[in-house]
């Protein structure tokens, strides 16, 4: 009895013990999200007339889902970038034109949400729109997937050109048929732009801005729209009519990662 005493008095402190360290150990934090330095702010505080239909807080991507990391449909910009399409856009209203943006800053965790995508070979779900005429292998060796991104630099931009006053366009419905992004702009899903020659994100060399068998009235607009954005201090990507990068860059070295939200720019 005397060591079957012993042995529950024993237990009996190693469970006061081990309660002990339970109550006074410290209960783990969730890691704070990053906020966005001061020099980025939100493009409608700086223009409120440019028109944004971001595309990657919805499912009409070429995942065809919502992408890390946006939590609001908002264009967050750094303040240069946003002042010069801010110019460039009084120019346009003059002429009867406003820009349209569909993607903007880009948080590195949607980066990496792509190339987790690019890498899942069985995921073909928007391939019949966005990338018909090529391989999901091959998106990394042909450029169209990155792990990193100017985007997430705050001062690259995605963006096209609609002639005002700018036409409502209707949601994507998920599961909707696909017509291919390069087709004639009468088939291919609808959009209130000027005609380009393919839609945005159209993985295909007729995306490069001055493919030649681009003519008439589409090679004019993408010209239109590259004159307009380069007198204003932006540099397009060949590959991507709609890409465009201000210079110089705020942040030319650095990659952020914190979302596309209202509060990561609160009082910015």
């Amino acid at each position: 009895m005397t060591a079957i005493a012993t042995a529950f008095r024993a237990l009996a402190a190693t469970a006061a013990a081990l309660l002990t360290v339970t109550v006074t150990a410290p209960v783990a934090q969730a890691e704070p999200e990053p906020k966005a330095p001061p020099e980025f702010v939100p493009l409608h505080s700086v223009d409120p007339t440019i028109i944004q239909e971001m595309r990657y807080p919805t499912a009409h991507d070429f995942m065809g889902e919502p992408v890390d990391g946006y939590r609001q449909p908002l264009c967050i910009l750094t303040r240069p970038a946003a002042e010069a399409l801010h110019s460039a856009q009084l120019r346009l209203l003059r002429q009867g034109y406003s820009l349209k943006v569909y993607d903007c800053y880009r948080p590195q965790r949607a980066v990496d949400h792509f190339v987790r995508w690019a890498k899942d070979l069985d995921d073909e779900t928007m391939k019949g729109e966005f990338y018909p005429r090529v391989d999901k292998s091959r998106l990394f060796a042909d450029g169209y997937i990155a792990e990193k991104s100017g985007h997430s630099r705050g001062s690259t931009v995605d963006l096209t050109l609609v002639r005002l006053p700018a036409l409502p366009t209707r949601p994507y419905r998920p599961g909707e048929r696909l017509v291919p992004c390069y087709a004639p702009q009468a088939d291919r899903f609808p959009d209130n732009s000027v005609d380009m020659g393919t839609g945005f994100d159209c993985f295909d060399t007729l995306s490069h801005t001055d493919d030649p068998r681009v003519q008439g009235v589409q090679r004019a607009n993408r010209q239109f729209l590259k004159k307009t954005l380069t007198e204003a201090g932006f540099v397009n990507l060949a590959e991507e009519w709609w890409h465009y990068t201000f210079k110089p860059e705020a942040f030319p070295d650095t990659y952020f990662d914190f979302p596309v939200a209202r509060r990561s720019v609160a009082g910015h």
